[in-house]
């Protein structure tokens, strides 16, 4: 294990200007007889932070001084019992992810038993060219997808050249229909409404042995979702839901029906009423380059904070 506190090392140290510090794990999975954790490995919405094109202030000095903490939004679950982990999301910042996710889980493999997709928007499945002969070349590593989604891999170049030279494997998900992973991990992927140029979007529902997680990174609004969203944080005790935006103020440039999501502002007045335990299962992530979310110093991430609600923080652990 000495590698992990190497790269903790080094990841606290390179980070040492940023805005936000990476929260490390001090003691090793196997010592604190963990069977099943959950790490956060980015937060950012699909273009990153800084974003391209970029010229106002949350971007200008980042182009500079590069935030090591600013990744796209992907989890990380690791069965430390059974020696397994698995990535939700492939996403550009997928190298980094994966190196990270080898450190912290103590497993000597550099990836993951499998790789679990949302959809095909640029930051949720695009890291899959770095499995490619041009890169890792890698051997059949399990990649999971609803079925337009799997479609869309096996049918468009890049991406089937991948499955043609059996670097991934894609496994077929059935919505609402669990798998299990591990005696300790399971599944459920479900559909929720966004633009579906290419793929159906899903959400998961992750069960370790003690502890579930609701993880929706993308969503068009609350109202337009079959299920109750807060019938579903009550079935859970961890729930990271799409922020991408704070409010419509970010975005006055660009028509807000090109890109839909539930506003923080939003998604805060829908769960108003709930009881502090509730709001607190509450993680909020998948911060555009323009949310003040992903700055802690600003009025509005003190507020949500204040309200009871949680900001999902690169590195952050969960125990399940």
């Amino acid at each position: 294990m000495r590698g992990f506190y190497i790269i903790v090392f080094f990841i606290a140290v390179a980070c040492n200007n940023s805005s936000k510090q990476v929260k490390t794990v001090g003691v090793e999975p196997e010592v604190e007889n963990v069977k099943v954790s959950l790490y956060v490995l980015g937060t950012v919405q699909d273009g990153g932070s800084p974003h391209i094109g970029c010229q106002k202030e949350c971007c200008s000095l980042l182009f500079k001084s590069p935030d090591a903490t600013r990744k796209v939004v992907s989890l990380g679950f690791v069965d430390h019992e059974n020696k397994k982990s698995y990535l939700f999301e492939a996403t550009p910042d997928m190298p980094s992810q994966l190196k990270l996710l080898k450190e912290l889980s103590g497993i000597d493999n550099e990836t993951p038993n499998g790789i679990f997709l949302t959809h095909a928007h640029m930051g949720h499945y695009t890291g899959l060219m770095y499995l490619g002969r041009e890169a890792l070349g890698s051997k059949k590593i399990p990649v999971y997808a609803m079925p337009k989604m799997k479609s869309f891999l096996e049918s468009n170049g890049p991406w089937d050249q991948l499955v043609a030279l059996e670097n991934i494997a894609v496994k077929e998900l059935n919505n609402e229909k669990p798998i299990k992973l591990t005696p300790n991990l399971s599944v459920v992927p479900f559909t929720v409404p966004h633009r579906d140029e290419y793929s159906e979007t899903v959400g998961y529902k992750i069960m370790g042995p003690n502890t579930s997680v609701l993880f929706i990174p993308d969503i068009d609004k609350w109202s337009k979702w079959k299920s109750n969203i807060i019938e579903e944080i009550s079935n859970v005790d961890y729930a990271y839901l799409d922020a991408t935006f704070f409010d419509g103020e970010e975005i006055n440039n660009r028509d807000i029906s090109e890109i839909p999501h539930p506003f923080v502002i939003e998604s805060m007045g829908l769960f108003e009423n709930l009881p502090e335990i509730e709001k607190k299962k509450i993680h909020f992530i998948h911060f555009n380059h323009t949310n003040p979310l992903l700055n802690p110093n600003s009025k509005q991430f003190k507020s949500v904070l204040k309200k009871g609600y949680s900001i999902a923080s690169f590195s952050d652990r969960v125990k399940l």
